[in-house]
This record gives structure tokens, C-alpha cells and sequence, in this order.
């Protein structure tokens, strides 16, 4: 009877938050809104409504979660749930609104802007879809935001799939046939034995820790090590807060927004020819954007070291396709003060390469994972000293993203500018992502503390020009470098020869 009791509610999708997707519930505040998402332009007509939705709805069984909402045990005494919504109703998250004549990038901006400004309806699935139609020269665009307890970054690619094809023609989308029909929702009977079960299950991997421990004594000390030097990295960074800025200040819930279109060639090409990753040189140009926003600002930037909370996937290959958020936190510097840009790649280079080295993600990672044992009011004490505002200046997410055209309904994906969120405190967030041969920029800012935001974008695309420049005038003196060295040899050659 347990059994099948136990699969009863397994088939109910009884399925508990884990620490980090809680720590984004309990995080989030009035004008801190939790939830990410993208602005995605297609070429073509628009397709109708009905035939929007029906495509969605032909493949919403392959993220079940979307039918899914919150629910919150007895007397909150544990960490909210995932269950069927009962009366879920697909219009009510996929909208439609058009931008009034021209149909501007200015009006998209401002109406993206707008769509982030709103917090999702708790009640609900937590996620939207927008269609937007009367963008100028013929095209349309799509709006997504979802909750970041939902979904991360890099699963966030995976989800696509909902939606784009990878050919023109839409692909056949298996489906069982059978109409999906939601459980009810469950009593607090099952959430209290659902939350009780969880505590017996986290219990048991302890247990089965403890004698994988006695039974390989080496690796657990191995193990235990690293987690305590990356716990003490961790407080160590909590020690040292980020430099008071004015990215830092109270901010509202409203937003604007700016995109920025660059090519993925041109910082290959820097990184190719003046050293580093694809992510080196993008933090190098965040950086230089950031020193010039700051000198414009009257800021003065000498010593001054601003902090970058940069997410760092710990998906496994085997986790790919499993929903909710895999990721920890590693705070990277952004050196304003520097300001030769091949100094600042130099330096930023360097630091990765020791971030990489260093325990950070894996002291975040274990701190989320005690807080498995956390009752409520610990676990959103743990989450804020885990995810503590106060350690970094704003978020930089880099997302690498298809290289190869996308198409929904027939129409091609021409760009997508991904949106981040605002922490307490942070008036800008800086998402990335590349795709079919473009790495774009999108800014999500506090609508009162950045009436220049526009100015930071424009910056990007300063930054980015330079490096481009200095990785061709590298060549041109190594091509020259070359040509010189082998001339002297064909001279002596033609002298003896005469």
C-alpha cells in the first residue's frame, strides 16, 4: 500500500525545489524580480495567434514543468513543491500585442522593458510567452521570461526546443495522443509526507556517504579538503565586499532594456591573435564599457576593482535534460582602474584561469547542498549569505548558444538578445549569448538609476572596436615582422648569385 501510494504522488509530479531554485524564490522582492528570459527577432509575417498557440501546445509535453506551479507545504515547513496546475490555461501565458507604427527597435526596447518590469503570478506557471507583431522590415519578435527557480541558462537553450526547428520545415513532434489532464491538487496530508520523505531520502545519501567514506577513506579526505577550501573561498570573498558604485543603489521595479548585435568572428579573432577565451574577451569589453560608463559618471577609477557575479554551470552531461538549476557562483574582477585594453585582457585572462583553478563554485555548491537539511527561515539565511548582494557590483552570464540558423513556423530566428535579472541593490545586469555566428549583448537596467544605459551599450560596441583593431595591428606587424626577416636571405642569395 505504501508503494503505491509513494507512486501515486511520484505520477502527481510532487516534486520539491532544490536549494538553489528555493534561494531564487527567497530572494526575490518587490522590485528584485527573479525571472530571465530573451528578446528573440524572426524574419517574415507573423504567424496568427491560433497558429502560435497550437504549436506550443503540440509540444508542451516536452517540458512538463510548464504546466506546473508552486505549491507550499504546511506552515511553510520546507521547501516549496512542483505540481500539476489544475486550471492551467496556455492563453493566459502566451500573450500577443503589436508595436504601433514605425515599429521602431526603440518601441521593441521599451516594451521588452516593460514586459520585465512585471513579476510573474506566483498562482501560476511561472514563465511567459509574448508574439509581437508591426517590428519594421517584415519581421516580428518574440518576448520569453521565466522564473530563474524554473529553469537556468544553459537547460534554458535546451527548452527551445518547445518552439524552434532546425530546419525550415517544422519537425513531426511525437506525442501519445492522449490529452494531458492535471491531478488534483494534493491535500497537506501528502505535501507534510512528501516533505517528510524528502528528509528520510537526504537522511539516507548521508548514511550512504558515510559508508562510501569508511569504505574509501582516501578520496573522502580528498573530497573533504577541497569542500573546505572552497567553503573558506567562499567566506573569504563575504569578507571582502564589492566597491561601492553607482551600479549599487536602491533600485524599483521598473526597467529599460538595450541590445547590443556583435559578430562571434571579431572576438574570435581577438582571442586568436591577442590571447585568451571567447569569455576573456568578453569580460575585457564589459570591463572597458564599464570604466568609460564610470569616468562619464564623474567616478573616479583609480585602484578601483569592481566584482562580477559570473554563474557557472555544474550540469553534468547526464543532467542536461533535467529541469531546474544546476549552477554556483563565481565572483570574477573586472579591473576598471586598467586602462590599456591588452593590459586588462592580460589581467582578466589571468584571473579566470585562477578562478577556474580555485574551489569557488565547488564552496558554493556545497554550501547549497546542506541546505538540504535547512527548515525555511535557515535556508533563506543561507541563500542570502550564499548569493549576498553585497559580494559583487553586477551579474555578467555569458551563454553559448547554437551555431546554426533556428526557424519557428517556417521563419528564421535572425537575433536573440538574452535578458538577465536585478539582485537588491543592482541597477544593471549584463547577459550574453552567441548565436549562428553573432555574440550579443543584452542590458537589463533600473529605469531611475541608469537613464544612461544607452550610453553602456554604445560603449560595448567602442570597446569591442578597439580590441578588433589592436588584434589587426598585431598581424600586420607579424606579417611585416615576417617579410622582413625573409628579405635579407633573398638579397644574400641574389648577390652571390650575381
Amino acid at each position: 500500500m505504501e508503494r503505491y501510494a509513494c507512486q501515486a504522488m511520484a505520477q502527481r509530479h510532487l516534486d520539491r525545489l532544490t536549494p538553489v531554485d528555493a534561494s531564487f524564490l527567497h530572494q526575490e522582492g518587490p522590485s528584485s524580480h527573479m525571472h530571465v528570459g530573451g528578446l528573440t527577432i524572426v524574419e517574415g509575417p507573423p504567424p496568427s495567434k491560433e497558429e502560435f498557440l497550437e504549436a506550443i501546445r503540440r509540444r508542451l509535453h516536452l517540458v512538463p514543468r510548464y504546466r506546473h506551479k508552486l505549491a507550499f507545504t504546511a506552515l511553510d515547513s520546507g521547501r516549496p513543491l512542483w505540481v500539476d496546475d489544475p486550471s492551467f490555461n496556455l492563453e493566459f501565458h502566451v500573450r500577443h500585442t503589436a508595436l504601433p507604427a514605425p515599429g521602431s527597435w526603440e518601441q521593441l526596447r521599451n516594451l521588452t522593458a516593460r514586459i520585465f518590469s512585471q513579476a510573474l503570478d506566483r498562482s501560476r506557471p511561472l514563465w511567459e510567452m509574448w508574439l509581437i507583431e508591426g517590428l519594421q522590415d517584415d519581421r516580428f519578435a518574440l518576448i520569453s521570461k521565466t522564473h530563474h527557480s524554473l529553469i537556468d541558462g544553459i537547460a534554458g537553450v535546451d527548452l527551445a526546443t518547445v518552439l524552434f526547428d532546425v530546419t525550415p520545415e517544422p519537425v513531426p513532434v511525437r506525442h501519445s495522443g492522449r490529452p494531458w489532464q492535471p491531478h488534483p491538487e494534493p491535500d497537506t496530508s501528502e505535501l507534510v509526507a512528501v516533505g517528510m520523505r524528502a528528509a528520510v531520502r537526504a537522511g539516507a545519501q548521508v548514511v550512504e556517504g558515510l559508508i562510501g567514506a569508511l569504505s574509501h577513506p582516501e578520496r573522502t579526505l580528498t573530497r573533504m579538503i577541497d569542500a573546505a577550501e572552497g567553503i573558506g573561498e567562499v567566506l573569504w570573498a563575504g569578507l571582502n565586499p564589492a566597491p561601492p558604485t553607482p551600479l549599487n543603489v536602491e533600485i524599483g521595479p521598473h526597467r529599460r532594456f538595450v541590445g547590443v548585435a556583435a559578430s562571434l568572428d571579431e572576438f574570435k579573432l581577438v582571442k586568436n591573435v591577442l590571447g585568451g577565451t571567447v569569455n576573456d574577451v568578453v569580460l575585457t569589453v564589459v570591463t572597458g564599457a564599464l570604466r568609460s560608463f564610470l569616468i562619464a559618471r564623474g567616478v573616479r577609477t583609480e585602484g578601483l576593482e569592481l566584482r562580477a557575479l559570473v554563474p557557472v554551470s555544474v550540469r553534468t552531461v547526464g543532467e542536461r535534460h533535467e529541469m531546474g538549476n544546476r549552477i554556483a557562483a563565481m565572483r570574477g574582477p573586472l579591473p576598471v582602474y586598467i586602462a590599456d585594453p591588452l593590459a586588462r585582457l592580460r589581467f582578466i585572462r589571468h584571473a579566470m584561469n585562477g578562478l577556474k583553478e580555485s574551489k569557488q563554485a565547488l564552496g558554493a555548491e556545497v554550501i547549497a547542498g546542506a541546505q538540504n537539511f535547512a527548515p525555511p527561515t535557515i535556508l533563506a539565511q543561507a541563500s542570502r549569505l550564499n548569493f549576498s548582494t553585497r559580494l559583487f557590483n553586477l551579474i555578467v552570464t555569458n551563454v553559448p548558444g547554437p551555431q546554426f540558423p533556428l526557424y519557428v513556423l517556417g521563419r528564421k530566428m535572425e537575433r536573440v538578445y538574452p535578458v538577465a535579472f536585478l539582485p537588491q541593490n543592482h541597477a544593471l545586469a549584463v547577459a550574453i549569448m552567441s548565436y549562428d555566428g553573432e555574440m550579443n549583448f543584452g542590458l537589463l537596467g533600473d529605469f531611475d538609476a541608469l537613464p544612461d544605459i544607452e550610453s553602456i551599450g554604445d560603449y560595448i560596441a567602442q570597446e569591442l572596436k578597439t580590441l578588433v583593431d589592436l588584434a589587426h595591428q598585431r598581424q600586420t606587424e607579424e606579417a611585416s615582422s615576417r617579410g622582413r626577416t625573409s628579405r635579407p636571405r633573398t638579397s644574400a642569395r641574389a648577390t652571390r648569385e650575381a
